[in-house]
C-alpha cells in the first residue's frame, strides 16, 4: 500500500513520510535478526571466538609472552623445546616461542582475509547489480567473464597466479582475489533480478529517479543480507587457503608470523616434536570454526523460515 502512495503522488512530502516508514522497517528486521541471533548459542560461540581473535590481533605485543619472537627474532638455545612453564606451548626450530607466533599470526590472517573480502565484495557486487538491473550486452559480457574465470578451480588458478608473479603475501591476496569476486557478482545478479521488479524499484522508477540511485540505494540494501553471511563464511575459507599457500611457501616469507608458515616449517618434525604444527593448526581451526558459525547463525535468523 505505501508503494501504491508514492507511485499516485509525487510530491516531497509523500517521499519522506515513505522514506520513513522503510527505515523503520529496516531497524526491525535488524532487531529481529540480532534477537534470533542471541538465541543461537552455536552462533553466539562463534561471535566469542572472533571477539577473542580480534583481541588478540589488537592487543599482540603486549599480550604475547616474547613479543620479540612473535615477529622472527631467533633464540636457538632453546629450540624445539616442548610446552612447558617458560613457553606454554613449546618453541619452533629457531627456538621462537610458538604462543607468541600464533598470536602475531592472527593479526596477518585478519588482516589479509579482510582485504580480500573487501576487495571481492567491492569488485564483485556493483558488478552483479548492474548485469542484473540493465541486462541484455552488460549483463551478458559480464557473466561470460565470471564464468570465464570460474570454469579454473579457485585454489588452482590462485597457485597457477602467485607462481607466474613470484611469492609474497600481497602477491598471495591478489592471486585470491581474482578467483573469487565472481561469486558475489553472480550473488548480487540474483538478488537484483529479483528486486527490480517489486514495486518500490517500479515506483521509484516512476517518479523519475535514476537509474544509478536505484541500484545503490534502493536494490543494494536489500541485497546486503545474503553477501555478508557469505562474506562471513567466506572469511574462514581465506584464512584457510592462506594458510595453504603459506604451507607451500607461495604466501607470507619468514619470518614473518603466518600459521600455514609454522606448519611447513614444522611438518619435518611431526613425529618427535609434534607441538610446532599442532597448535598453529589448532588456530586454524578454531578461526574458520568461529566465523562459519556466525555465517550459519545469520543465515539463519535473515531467514523467517528457519526460525524455531
Amino acid at each position: 500500500m505505501r508503494f501504491w502512495i508514492l507511485a499516485s503522488d509525487c510530491r516531497g512530502r509523500t517521499l519522506k513520510v515513505l522514506a520513513g516508514n522503510r527505515k523503520r522497517g529496516a531497524t526491525r528486521n535488524v532487531g529481529k535478526i540480532l534477537y534470533y541471533l542471541g538465541k543461537n548459542p552455536l552462533t553466539v560461540t562463534g561471535f566469542v571466538i572472533i571477539a577473542l581473535l580480534v583481541f588478540t590481533a589488537l592487543c599482540a605485543p603486549w599480550i604475547a609472552p616474547y613479543p620479540d619472537q612473535g615477529i622472527g627474532k631467533s633464540n636457538i638455545p632453546e629450540r624445539l623445546q616442548p610446552p612447558g612453564k617458560d613457553h606454554i606451548l613449546g618453541t619452533d626450530d629457531l627456538g621462537r616461542d610458538i604462543l607468541s607466533r600464533i598470536i602475531f599470526g592472527s593479526r596477518v590472517a585478519l588482516k589479509s582475509s579482510f582485504i580480500v573480502i573487501l576487495f571481492v565484495v567491492g569488485v564483485g557486487t556493483p558488478l552483479g547489480i548492474i548485469a542484473g538491473y540493465f541486462g541484455g550486452k552488460i549483463d551478458e559480457i559480464i557473466m561470460r567473464v565470471c564464468d570465464l574465470v570460474l570454469a579454473f578451480p579457485s585454489l588452482l588458478l590462485a597457485l597457477a597466479i602467485v607462481a607466474a608473479i613470484g611469492p609474497g603475501l600481497q602477491n598471495a591476496l591478489l592471486a585470491l582475489s581474482v578467483p573469487w569476486w565472481p561469486w558475489y557478482t553472480r550473488l548480487a545478479r540474483n538478488e537484483t533480478l529479483s528486486l527490480k521488479s517489486r514495486s518500490f524499484v517500479e515506483a521509484a522508477r516512476g517518479t523519475g529517479v535514476s537509474d544509478a540511485v536505484i541500484m545503490f540505494k534502493h536494490i543494494l540494501p536489500n541485497c546486503l543480507t545474503p553477501i555478508v553471511v557469505q562474506a562471513t563464511l567466506d572469511m574462514g575459507y581465506i584464512i584457510l587457503m592462506l594458510a595453504g599457500l603459506g604451507f607451500l611457501g607461495l604466501g607470507t616469507q619468514p619470518p614473518a608470523p603466518d600459521w600455514g608458515v609454522m606448519i611447513g616449517t614444522g611438518r619435518i618434525f611431526i613425529l618427535d616434536q609434534w607441538w610446532v604444527s599442532t597448535f598453529p593448526g589448532a588456530a586454524i581451526f578454531i578461526s574458520v570454526l568461529g566465523f562459519n558459525l556466525v555465517g550459519d547463525g545469520i543465515s539463519e535468523a535473515a531467514n523467517p523460515k528457519r526460525h524455531r
